[in-house]
């Protein structure tokens, strides 16, 4: 491809330009360091309102709104924005980049696009993403890229974009990561069926309820074995396109059901039978583990306990033994749970297909790997305090360049294809 010029060869009107941005990196770790936002909010809310805003301004206001804990409020500007703009560059470490990475994003919040910025920011490659909107047409040209990545997940605001994309993915000028048709798997509701049966691996059956259907269960007017053939007390639930743990529950009993109900409004729910993964100490611990290009890697591993565990709960921080864990399990990663789960892991890789996901996992105690999610979309990042984590330094550089060499191998091999 050609580098773009100033008009469309098709209409001869000028083409829009990329919006620069501060970025959701470094938006994240500022706020993660503590710094407060909402001063910049509000420069940015009072342009928005008197129609000075810049596009990339909007997009950084939207993404702060959400930061902030406003998801509403960053949704409506999101679209506001997206209406009249939809591409916008990412900061780079380099001039001239080393690689240009196309992203190709959907409407929606902040934990359902993968959060590439972070893989990117120091690496020299620049980053461009175009938001695919349902009902605006692809513009007839395309900003200059050697690859292009599909970051919108799999959650149902993404759909109508997946389906966009993958529409134009076959006349596509540059090889596409992270194909549409393959993302499009990755639902909880999906993913027993695409990772049954492999050697050394254990999913749970998720399956998707209604309200009603819950409710019936709860009055006994229906058996668990009707909804899912796994399905037996404890059970998981959770609203369908959660993040985070937010809703999630062990139920025991019929009676946990009808409470739940009364606690919880959302119509579309998840549900799955409860696998208790306590190790020998009564310990809970779940793995984070990212797959690029087939080969696994470690981002982390959260130990507490209680079962209903996330990084962010599990007082990693509070806990220098903890931490010491996760620092050998990082450290021995290769020789240690990565050959322990070779088989499964390489099972698992072939069939999601995906060049990059993560998986949320666990070991059960015949040690077999029990997989929570994989998707496209959980945060992979750097910003845990270094004085804290001091081992996580070189782990997740060694991530961010497997990433980054991925893109340049793939980049390559177009470009032998093309000579």
């Amino acid at each position: 491809m050609q580098p773009e010029a100033a008009l469309s060869p098709r209409t001869g009107v000028p083409r829009p330009r990329h919006a620069e941005h501060i970025g959701l990196a470094k938006l994240t770790r500022a706020f993660e360091a503590g710094h407060d936002l909402r001063p910049l909010w509000r420069r940015l809310i009072a342009r928005l309102l008197d129609g000075s805003i810049e596009a990339g301004e909007g997009l950084d206001l939207a993404l702060i709104a959400q930061l902030l804990g406003d998801k509403e409020a960053g949704l409506a500007i999101l679209q506001t924005i997206l209406a009249s703009h939809q591409l916008f560059r990412s900061p780079c470490a380099a001039r001239p980049p080393r690689l240009r990475v196309l992203a190709l994003a959907a409407v929606t919040d902040i934990g359902s696009n993968t959060p590439i910025e972070f893989l990117l920011e120091s690496s020299g490659i620049e980053l461009t993403t175009l938001y695919v909107m349902p009902d605006i047409d692809w513009p007839d040209w395309l900003p200059d890229h050697d690859v292009a990545i599909v970051i919108a997940s799999d959650s149902d605001d993404c759909r109508i974009a997946l389906e966009k994309i993958a529409r134009a993915a076959t006349n596509w000028p540059r090889p596409i990561l992270n194909p549409p048709e393959l993302v499009g798997q990755l639902d909880r509701d999906k993913l027993h069926g695409l990772l049954r049966g492999i050697d050394g691996l254990e999913i749970p059956q998720t399956t998707g309820v209604g309200r009603a259907q819950l409710l019936q269960l709860s009055q006994s007017a229906l058996a668990l074995s009707d909804v899912a053939s796994d399905l037996a007390f404890p059970i998981i639930v959770r609203p369908r396109g959660s993040h985070a743990g937010k809703g999630l529950a062990k139920l025991d009993d019929m009676s946990a059901i009808e409470r739940y109900l009364g606690e919880h409004a959302e119509d579309l729910l998840f549900v799955s039978r409860f696998v208790d993964y306590s190790s020998d100490d009564g310990l809970f611990r779940k793995y984070r583990i990212v797959l690029i290009d087939g080969q696994p890697y470690a981002c982390h591993l959260a130990i507490a306990d209680r079962w209903d565990i996330w990084y962010l709960n599990a007082g990693m921080a509070q806990s220098a033994d903890k931490r010491r864990e996760e620092q050998t399990f990082m450290q021995a990663f290769d020789a240690g749970f990565a050959q322990r789960h070779r088989a499964a892991l390489s099972g698992l890789s072939k069939r999601i297909g995906l060049d990059y996901f993560t998986v949320d996992c666990a070991e059960t105690r015949d040690g077999s790997l029990l997989i929570f999610e994989a998707d496209n979309t959980a945060i992979v990042h750097d910003m845990d305090p270094p004085d804290v984590f001091p081992y996580k330094v070189p782990q997740m550089r060694k991530v961010f360049d497997a990433f980054a060499a991925m893109l340049h191998r793939r980049a390559g091999r177009s470009n032998e294809a093309a000579a």
